[in-house]
């Protein structure tokens, strides 16, 4: 009689280079989510105009679009670490920059403005290098029979730090001030910084060589020539970019419930809450059997969530629904993870993680733009409930057209 292997749930910990990768991933999110809830309460006490929310994803999606797939390339040809690094090193002095802006303001709100947004766009310029390489690094870092299990601690420690990260910068917002806020945020990147930079991990070999048309090309070909990575990430792209509501925060924070900027840090958090508690679980797990069911289940999970956090009135409540939504959205973001490192070959990881890095990545920031179009157009609570709608209708017509995703069984 064969004898079951044990899970382990901690495989992936066991590699020392994943836990500095861990401790680089935790520090970075913690600082770019405290960066975010501060930037976004400044923009709308500037202005209370809920388009300039959005503008403000849309001046972070626009420059990590425009370079995602040349930095997928990039990726694949030289070292991913050291892409890493230099990306971080950018978001440091984006970091230090906002920094100086709330200690030294420009003068007139014109220019105040104007000087954020522009160092929003440099920060998503540096992302759109990080996220690929970065991602491609994390498979590096491990052996392939743990995959399923590196991505879901990757899952669980991005999600404790953006649990921790946005109360924590409505609490520093609210009970000191913008400037100690951004303080944190730069000693935490520095931090995220100094963890990747100590990795020890051998400069991985270029890959093949050819033109960068072709190279980029790669990506998109192998994207769009498989179903289920194709069905996976079109299900993600549309559901967070009608579902999303977190660019309106800080309008129900203030306007529906009355809770101030300690109120917005905590809803910034809970959709984190319920992932850290969604990522642990799966990574004392098995691999779900049927994992394009679990997939589809769980983003029209997600939608209903927004349905019902855009009718409530109530910040238990709503913080209730913020929480079930990240739970959700995590078995999303495991198992398109997992499909992702193991059904793509190393060489082409890099080009395939910026193609993801559009697909998902930049959509939180052009969801983000259509809320604040949206909120403007027909309000927030519409916009919010409109939208957790079409996120249902995208996992149904998901469902329709992608059968081998909706089949898809065991995966790691």
């Amino acid at each position: 009689m064969t004898t079951a292997v044990p899970h382990d749930a901690y495989a992936a910990l066991r590699f020392p280079n994943f836990r500095w990768f861990v401790a680089s991933t935790i520090a970075m999110t913690l600082a770019a989510q405290v960066q975010g809830t501060v930037v976004a309460w400044q923009v709308y006490a500037m202005t209370h105009d809920p388009l300039s929310l959005g503008l403000i994803g849309l001046a972070e999606a626009l420059p990590f679009i425009s370079v995602a797939l040349f930095a997928g390339h990039a990726a694949d040809r030289a070292s991913r670490q050291r892409i890493s690094v230099a990306a971080l090193a950018v978001l440091l002095a984006c970091s230090m920059a906002l920094l100086g802006l709330t200690a030294r303001p420009l003068p007139g709100r014109g220019a105040q403005l104007a000087a954020i947004y522009v160092v929003i766009v440099v920060s998503g310029l540096a992302r759109s290098f990080l996220q690929p390489a970065r991602t491609a690094l994390g498979a590096e870092l491990v052996p392939r029979d743990v995959y399923a299990n590196a991505v879901a601690w990757r899952s669980s420690s991005w999600q404790l730090a953006a649990v921790l990260g946005p109360a924590l910068g409505g609490v520093l917002y609210g009970f000191a001030n913008a400037t100690v806020a951004y303080a944190v945020d730069v000693a935490l990147m520095a931090a995220a910084l100094g963890c990747m930079a100590a990795i020890a991990h051998a400069p991985r070999a270029a890959g093949p060589a050819g033109s960068i048309r072709e190279s980029l090309g790669s990506g998109l070909r192998f994207v769009m020539g498989n179903q289920v990575i194709l069905g996976a990430l079109t299900l993600d792209l549309f559901s967070v970019l009608f579902g999303g509501a977190v660019a309106l925060l800080p309008i129900f924070a203030a306007e529906i419930l009355h809770a101030g900027p300690q109120g917005l840090g905590l809803l910034r958090a809970a959709p984190a809450a319920g992932a850290v508690v969604m990522s642990l679980l799966l990574a004392h797990r098995r691999p779900f059997r049927r994992a394009g069911r679990a997939l589809l289940t769980a983003v029209a999970l997600f939608g209903a969530c927004m349905v019902g956090f855009g009718l409530s009135t109530s910040f238990p409540l709503s913080l209730a629904l913020l929480a079930a939504s990240g739970m959700a959205d995590t078995v999303s973001v495991v198992v398109r993870g997992t499909l992702l490192q193991l059904l793509t070959p190393t060489h082409l990881l890099g080009r395939v993680s910026a193609v993801n890095s559009i697909f998902i990545g930049s959509s939180n920031e052009i969801g983000a733009f259509e809320s604040g179009v949206a909120a403007k157009l027909v309000g927030a609570v519409p916009s919010v409930v409109l939208g957790g709608l079409a996120t249902l209708g995208v996992v149904a017509a998901t469902a329709v057209k992608a059968p081998a995703l909706r089949r898809l069984r065991e995966i790691g």
